[in-house]
């Protein structure tokens, strides 16, 4: 009777003790599915408001190390330690080391994928992704980015594809169908010379765009719409680009916010990766501080506004980056790394505004979207 009883609670305990990969394949079988963990279909959200606007800010590679290595560089307080609702993200795609693109897709839409998908699931099915759902809604919504704007992360807010790679021009062309009032990064030329010879940068004229390259040159002006394309391609370093990241999120801040519609921006610090991938440290400390400017510009806006929502955190680590020496008082940082690619540790999230205590804790990163989701009220509809 006891082997009995014995073999019944193994069955049993063998039965409940699904892997990750197993709960993440049977949760993409249908696209925009809730993953494991969700706050979806019964479970309850903390928050007791709903914002009016969402600013979502993705630092690549961003990882406590790089954090922490901006804030002994800065030598005073980041902007991020003013945010008082903090928590972790597990990062995991359908392979324990995402890439930007599975990260990027997971939370744009809610859904595990496969690494290289531009919000596609495991069938290469469309994801409606959570920009989609609020331009159904006739949210103003705007994408701001350090990478080409048909990057990995950027692309996933409002793309479809079945790789990231030699998709700019169809990226571009996807882009034009969209009513996204805000566009900012590189890549002019996969829009000047885009897909099958179109001039995708004068269809943008013609769509109402004020197109430009450089975003000082615009100064105080306020377009309804605008396109701002610094680069031919990947844009440069810091050094090249200066004050580009936090001068755009401003300027999109101010166009969005202007006709007082509800808007969903995405702010993009990319190279916060790059240098991890190039096991650089100054590289990422220099890029942390950017972003630290940047981050700043929609923190200063939403506790002016008081019903916006601000989100911080990252696709996944880069580098398995540590500090291991240094000054505090002289603002210096030595780092060694352990990859020259992703790693699979948990990132942190950092939220200020209504519905910030939606992100405590320790959470799936599809949990982003669902979450974002409810806050913005945005209903079901149909899949594209």
């Amino acid at each position: 009777m006891n082997k009995l009883v014995i073999i019944v609670f193994f069955i049993w305990i063998s039965s409940s003790c699904e892997t990750p990969q197993a709960l993440n394949n049977a949760s993409n079988e249908d696209e925009n599915q809730p993953q494991e963990g969700t706050k979806e279909a019964g479970k309850t959200f903390i928050a007791g408001k709903r914002p009016k606007n969402v600013i979502f800010l993705i630092g690549d590679g961003m990882g406590l190390t790089q954090i922490t290595a901006g804030s002994i560089a800065k030598k005073t307080p980041l902007i991020l330690e003013k945010f008082r609702q903090i928590g972790l993200v597990k990062t995991y795609s359908t392979k324990l080391i995402t890439d930007s693109a599975a990260g990027a897709t997971a939370m744009a839409t809610g859904s595990k994928t496969y690494n290289g998908a531009i919000s596609m699931n495991i069938h290469q099915k469309k994801l409606k992704t959570i920009l989609e759902y609020a331009e159904e809604k006739n949210w103003l919504t705007g994408i701001v980015t350090t990478a080409t704007v048909t990057h990995a992360t950027p692309a996933c807010f409002y793309g479809h594809q079945p790789t990231r790679s030699r998709v700019n021009q169809k990226l571009a062309a996807e882009f034009m169908t969209k009513d996204i009032e805000v566009l900012m990064g590189g890549g002019w030329n996969y829009f000047k010379d885009g897909l099958d010879g179109r001039d995708l940068i004068a269809e943008a004229q013609e769509k109402g765009y004020f197109v430009t390259d450089n975003i000082e040159q615009v100064g105080d002006y306020r377009p309804e719409k605008m396109i701002c394309l610094i680069s031919a391609k990947l844009p440069p370093k810091i050094e090249e680009r200066g004050d580009f990241l936090p001068l755009a999120a401003k300027k999109a801040i101010d166009i969005l916010s202007y006709p007082k519609s509800n808007f969903f921006l995405m702010i993009e610090g990319a190279q916060i990766d790059w240098g991890g991938h190039k096991n650089e440290s100054d590289y990422i400390v220099e890029e942390m501080l950017d972003f630290d400017r940047t981050i700043q510009q929609a923190f200063d806006f939403a506790k002016k506004d008081g019903n916006t929502l601000v989100i911080v955190t990252a696709d996944h680590e880069t580098g398995g980056y540590s500090i291991n020496g240094g000054s505090k008082k002289e603002g210096k940082v030595e780092g060694k790394f352990t990859s020259d690619y992703h790693t699979a540790t948990m990132v942190p999230i950092f939220a200020y505004g209504p519905g910030a205590e939606s992100f405590t804790g320790i959470m799936d990163n599809t949990e982003i979207f669902f979450k974002l989701k409810y806050l913005m009220n945005l209903s079901e509809s149909s899949s594209n």
